[in-house]
């Protein structure tokens, strides 16, 4: 077991990249609105990331291609091309600058309340720079220590709060198990599922493993390692529904911001409640503004054949955190960018999973690691239920539902 935790890495970049200060925010608006009744959606988007992640697995150590590569290759030759790679670029590259707007925003929260300061653009740049040197001196060891140190981190915080806040065991269970939809909770489950399953996290995935497997990375390795990144990323995303359901499901009605959760807790933690969730959103924020860029500049390099030491790919990743940093400064939220994000990617994660299935049963390139009937009933399974989510979300953006 203590060989197998050796070689977590990859999975690590992954949950990281998914708990973020949206994450955060999010499952912390639905512990505090529904209680414990949406635990099953978090249950549900662990089970879709971890087929359509272990499928991304196969296709980096089987295959020997990154996800942007397959697409280039199944696409390249046919009238799909053009669209293919103009859709791809514009939700990964567009919704990840949105995205990295709202990471450096959370990170610059958790310091400024760590440091008991107002926010100022100093502390913002400085996390940008720190941001800047994981991804370009740093080697992939030091991010993947840097980021599994930062989820052991929320880890730490999360669950401990969860715990101190002495839940109702029997209602966490009814909720895991029971699927139900409150109210107006309709959005919120697309929300918990919508910031689990990230599109830009299969393009990251595989693209690492694909590096990796030049090591002699083998599948079940990898497997291990995707499985308990992806569990422990669930179990804190859990950690934090729980524990806003405990602290602030008294009639009160939902917070608007997770920072509000230190206030609450302080009759449990006392002093240290602002510390622990300031501590929680700068890790977030900051692991996932080190993924978000990463991502898309794999995304790019890969649909145009562009090598890692490409000064190109250091340009997309650049381009990515620059205009996460601009945005952030704003002195207004940048909701119109949000808003692209959340429809760039309701269109593109379906298209992704139906991508990842088809390509996954092509017996040329995989042989005997294509998918069996089970993978495929299960990523069926999981387009559908995306295909749902991106119309539910192109309706609410467009003001058809």
């Amino acid at each position: 077991m203590l060989q197998r935790l050796k070689t977590i890495g990859p999975g690590a970049m992954v949950a990281a990249a998914f708990i973020g200060p949206g994450t955060v925010t999010t499952a912390t608006i639905a512990g505090s609105g529904f209680g414990y009744t949406l635990l099953w959606a978090v249950l549900f988007s662990i089970g879709a990331t971890l087929v359509l992640q272990e499928m991304t697995a196969r296709l980096a150590i089987s295959g020997g291609r990154g996800l942007g590569e397959a697409l280039r290759e199944k696409t390249r030759e046919t009238p799909w091309w053009l669209p293919t790679a103009t859709l791809v670029i514009a939700a990964i590259f567009v919704g990840n600058a949105a995205y990295e707007a709202g990471n450096l925003s959370g990170a610059a929260l958790g310091a400024t309340l760590l440091i008991g300061a107002e926010f100022k653009l100093g502390i913002l740049l400085v996390l940008a720079g720190i941001a800047f040197f994981l991804l370009s001196r740093g080697t992939p060891q030091l991010l993947e220590r840097a980021l599994i140190t930062m989820v052991a981190i929320m880890g730490l915080v999360f669950v401990t709060t969860a715990i101190l806040t002495k839940p109702p065991l029997l209602e966490i269970a009814r909720g895991l198990v029971t699927p139900t939809l409150p109210d107006s909770s309709l959005l919120m489950v697309a929300g918990l599922i919508g910031t689990t399953v990230v599109p830009y996290n299969l393009f990251l995935h595989a693209s690492i493993l694909k590096a990796k497997s030049c090591n002699h990375v083998d599948l079940p390795s990898a497997r291990f390692d995707i499985v308990f990144s992806v569990v422990v990323g669930g179990l804190i995303t859990m950690a934090i529904v729980v524990s806003a359901a405990a602290v602030f499901n008294s009639g009160d009605g939902p917070i608007r911001s997770a920072s509000e959760l230190s206030v609450q807790l302080k009759p449990l933690l006392g002093d240290w409640s602002g510390a622990f969730m300031a501590i929680g959103l700068l890790a977030a924020g900051l692991s996932s503004s080190i993924t978000a860029p990463l991502a898309a500049a794999f995304a790019v390099s890969e649909l145009f054949a562009w090598q890692r030491n490409d000064y190109r790919f250091r340009l997309a990743w650049i381009a990515v955190l620059t205009c996460g940093v601009l945005f952030a400064s704003l002195d207004v939220q940048p909701t119109q960018l949000i808003l692209l994000a959340q429809v760039a990617n309701a269109i593109l994660l379906p298209v992704i999973a139906l991508f990842i299935v088809w390509v996954m049963n092509d017996r040329d390139l995989l042989r005997s690691a294509t998918n069996n009937l089970v993978s495929n009933l299960l990523g069926c399974s999981v387009i559908a239920i995306t295909i749902m989510l991106s119309l539910r979300s192109l309706g609410m953006a467009t003001g058809w539902l």
